[in-house]
């Protein structure tokens, strides 16, 4: 139900325009105040279960919550706020239709603020709806809540990507899920370990777990471990670390392109004579990383001459240029990827260059995975994506001192169920 269906069942009772006192903290302007109660239909309700209670006593008396402002002015809802016994939560403050239980704000104002928020920064919400930046959080995990309990996000799993991202200095990191089918963010929770990651799959349940068929993540151990655990029957891919989004099938190729960066400063330090100064050698690979790391088709006129020189003038580098693009085309051959993988890794074996030989044993390593990911067009870059627009998210936001707001705007703006403008049709 939204929050403007709720909101009619409320008796208005008196609205009145009070003059704001002198030398008293609140509203400069008039404030207008919503004398109001529920319906009849509403009353006496438990604010946690919406279950009909007996009434308990009139709690705290009269008591206001702020709605969205009339113009220049500021709204507030009074009423009464009693307190019911329920069997089941105990004596608790009844609910009332115009806001959440436990909220200052009324839904319209909730909603606003929750839409504001996947859509603009804080302090923009901030200026605009005069509220503090905590207010933003605090709203945000209330307008999540309520979706998590209406809404079965883990529902239907099959592929899924896991990742683990960086939100706050002194390694402040989070762990996320997303759902390869549908593109969604599905969960997240602060830390990166076993623990944090049991979490997921213990929120999953064993009969869902066993019903995941694919798993893609970076090759960290702790990751393969709680796979290997609760997904039994899941083909799991593992991409190397440092994989950039977007690109191959499988990332592997950013590996490639580091060790051709280590080779390609080997020989420029080769060049420059181990004294620190620049020499002719030296100086004819400056900037050759770009006609090194783009593809051949990518490259500018000058960039391919650049390349041919590197060819006849330096055979090392050339040959670990060479290497890099084996890799990469190996890994767009299909069903023969293991067949075209393993001769890239005889082949780097036999190239004398300590890159490519570590990046070889690295592949051997994760050989299976490897090769599944190639299979079944498995990637790591949708939850790179997803780690970019967590961090665009926080950038705007200018930070976030509570890892649950972050996490309740990135799971309201990327996890399928974007809020919507009260009054509005869902678009």
């Amino acid at each position: 139900m939204d929050s403007a269906a709720r909101c009619r069942k409320t008796v208005i009772e008196l609205v009145e325009a009070e003059e704001p006192d002198a030398g008293e903290d609140g509203p400069e302007d008039v404030l207008m105040v919503v004398h109001a109660r529920p319906a009849k239909g509403r009353r006496q309700r438990c604010g946690i279960c919406q279950r009909r209670c007996a009434r308990y006593d009139n709690g705290e008396g009269r008591r206001r919550w702020r709605a969205l402002d009339l113009g220049t002015l500021q709204a507030v809802i009074e009423a009464d706020a009693p307190r019911v016994s329920c069997p089941e939560h105990g004596v608790t403050v009844a609910a009332v239709p115009w806001a959440r239980h436990g909220a200052g704000h009324t839904l319209p104002f909730d909603d606003t603020v929750a839409w504001l928020a996947t859509h603009c920064s804080k302090t923009a919400i901030t200026h605009l709806m005069r509220i503090g930046w905590r207010t933003v959080g605090a709203i945000c995990s209330r307008v999540w809540a309520e979706v998590e309990e209406r809404v079965d996000r883990l529902a239907g799993l099959r592929r899924i990507g896991i990742d683990e991202i960086s939100y706050k200095r002194h390694h402040k990191y989070l762990t996320i899920v997303v759902d390869h089918a549908s593109g969604r963010l599905v969960w997240a929770a602060p830390g990166r370990d076993k623990a944090t990651l049991r979490k997921f799959f213990d929120l999953l349940g064993e009969e869902r777990s066993r019903k995941i068929t694919h798993v893609s993540a970076d090759a960290a151990g702790w990751i393969a471990t709680v796979v290997a655990e609760h997904c039994p029957n899941a083909c799991a891919s593992w991409i190397l670390p440092q994989a950039p989004p977007g690109g191959t099938p499988i990332h592997t190729v950013q590996w490639a392109t580091d060790a051709l960066d280590a080779v390609r400063r080997q020989v420029w330090n080769d060049e420059r004579g181990g004294n620190g100064r620049a020499t002719a050698g030296s100086k004819s690979l400056k900037k050759a990383r770009w006609a090194l790391w783009k593809n051949p088709e990518d490259l500018t006129t000058g960039q391919q001459a650049q390349l041919a020189f590197i060819a006849k003038a330096h055979p090392v580098l050339h040959r670990a240029y060479l290497l890099k693009e084996g890799l990469r085309m190996a890994l767009k051959q299909g069903q023969e990827t293991a067949q075209a993988l393993w001769d890239w890794v005889l082949w780097a074996r036999r190239s004398r260059l300590e890159p490519f030989v570590k990046l070889q044993r690295s592949i051997v390593k994760h050989w299976d995975a490897i090769t599944a990911a190639a299979d079944h067009g498995l990637s790591n870059g949708l939850v790179e994506s997803m780690n970019t627009k967590i961090r665009l998210i926080t950038r705007m936001a200018f930070g976030f001192k509570d890892a649950n707001a972050l996490i309740a705007l990135a799971m309201l703006s990327l996890g399928g169920h974007r809020p919507q403008l009260p009054g509005r049709q869902a678009t």
